[in-house]
């Protein structure tokens, strides 16, 4: 009997001593708030509007409690924000105007002094079929989408440094309100279009033994004479892949993770991609430069054929001269189906 009122006694200590222990937890983060409000109350009188620890702690970026859920819901300052607000009004802007400026002035430059780069024989009047209607059909929705992306884009990220001093602060407002609109509407269209472009083109964009030859001569842009290529040469596969799949990529998934921000981003994430977003789309439109010149006034005839479809068969032999015999023996012109500017 006594073994068991000892046992009881021990049981009955040790309930109370968690009881206890339980009782203290429960009124420490008690205490602890009002030691923190007591110390607060004390440093406004001697230091009255010095808020200092409250928002050292709110800038920590630790979660705190709220009814609201969601990523960082309780996170009420990032401070990171202000980094990405640097690089984006510091070195994207500036420097990615000054690329912007120098490259389509380069351009103008080369075409002043070079011209366009003419026929050297007579066209003979006789066509023959370079893009398919679909092929046509998805370069111009491409290039349709991409023009309004980019005229958006630009007044969007260099509006109030060019427009704003220029028309005024209500203009640009209205004017972004539009726009922003278009772009982000207009933005997953343009990615779609450039899936389908990955797709129609990229048979026709594989390496060749030609392209070393067009690379020796630089494709004949300093010399002005005509470097035989197969159906694309070295410069328009490099656009295909650099421009076209790498970067227009890039710039279309990093442009739907901004316009989708529900799929639980963090404010980190849409920084980031907010970054990759505008150095992608900067270079591309760079580039784009650089291919829209040789695709209208660089080269005579190239407009032509992305417009109707055919070209002359001395456009086609002076420019694509092995996808001009290709064809003309009844191959189809693809790279996978030529003999004199076949694969290696």
């Amino acid at each position: 009997m006594k073994t068991f009122f000892m046992r009881r006694g021990s049981a009955l200590r040790l309930a109370l001593l968690c009881w206890m222990t339980a009782v203290l937890a429960a009124f420490a983060p008690v205490h602890a708030a009002a030691d923190a409000a007591a110390e607060q109350a004390a440093r406004q009188q001697s230091q009255p509007l010095n808020n200092a620890p409250v928002w050292r702690e709110v800038r920590s970026g630790q979660e705190h409690f709220t009814v609201t859920r969601g990523p960082e819901a309780g996170v009420l300052i990032q401070s990171e924000g202000n980094t990405w607000r640097q690089w984006r009004n510091g070195p994207i802007t500036q420097y990615g105007g000054v690329l912007l400026i120098v490259v389509p002035a380069a351009i103008l430059l080369f075409w002043l002094v070079k011209g366009t780069m003419k026929l050297h024989d007579k066209p003979t009047g006789r066509k023959m079929k370079r893009f398919s209607g679909f092929e046509r059909f998805v370069h111009w929705g491409t290039a349709i989408t991409f023009l309004l992306l980019a005229v958006t884009g630009l007044a969007i990220l260099f509006g109030k440094h060019v427009l704003a001093p220029i028309f005024g602060p209500a203009f640009l407002a209205g004017l972004l309100t539009v726009g922003k609109l278009i772009h982000n509407y207009v933005g997953p269209v343009f990615a779609g279009f450039i899936v389908l472009m990955i797709l129609a083109f990229l048979r026709d964009n594989v390496w060749q033994a030609c392209d070393a030859i067009w690379i020796k001569r630089a494709g004949g842009l300093l010399g002005g004479d005509h470097v035989p290529s197969s159906r694309f040469n070295f410069g328009e596969k490099t656009w295909f892949w650099l421009g076209v799949t790498f970067l227009g990529l890039t710039v279309a998934i990093s442009g739907l993770v901004l316009d989708f921000p529900n799929f639980g981003w963090t404010r980190a994430d849409m920084q980031l991609a907010n970054i990759v977003h505008a150095v992608g789309a900067i270079v591309l439109l760079a580039l784009a430069c650089g291919h829209i010149y040789m695709g209208t006034i660089g080269v005579e005839g190239a407009y032509q054929s992305m417009k109707t479809g055919y070209v002359d068969e001395t456009w086609a032999k002076e420019h694509h001269e092995y996808w001009y015999h290709d064809v003309k023996a009844g191959k189809s012109g693809h790279p996978q189906d030529s003999v004199t500017g076949a694969r290696t």
